[in-house]
């Protein structure tokens, strides 16, 4: 058995009233994934990641790397009209070489993901 730390009803009564809506966005393999040159739409993709980032609009970036259709998961910090038109703005999702699909969602601020420890 697994020690956890007992959270009170009280604890989570709180938090839950702390919760923010985010977008979750979860980005698929589009129909011109395999085109020629589509390293470098997906080089622009990322660019543009990081600049939402910067932005404080793109609160988590992470790329699924087990070769599935699931190309990555994102959760932006915009509402889903604006995270909707950030998408159809993307130069890969543009190209078809990734799709995409929307999710509205709820959490923590601050909540982030723990440093990588090997």
């Amino acid at each position: 058995m697994i020690d956890m730390t007992t959270i009170s009803d009280d604890f989570m009564r709180e938090m839950i009233g702390k919760t923010k809506d985010y977008c979750l966005v979860l980005l698929w393999a589009g129909p011109n994934r395999n085109m020629a040159g589509v390293e470098a739409f997906i080089w622009e993709h990322a660019r543009r990641n990081f600049s939402l980032r910067a932005e404080g609009k793109l609160s988590i970036v992470c790329p699924v790397s087990d070769r599935s259709d699931l190309c990555g998961v994102g959760i932006f910090a915009t509402g889903l009209a604006e995270t909707r038109s950030l998408m159809d703005h993307d130069p890969a999702v543009q190209q078809g070489v990734f799709c995409y699909e929307l999710h509205p969602c709820r959490s923590f601020p601050g909540d982030s993901l723990p440093e990588y420890r090997s």
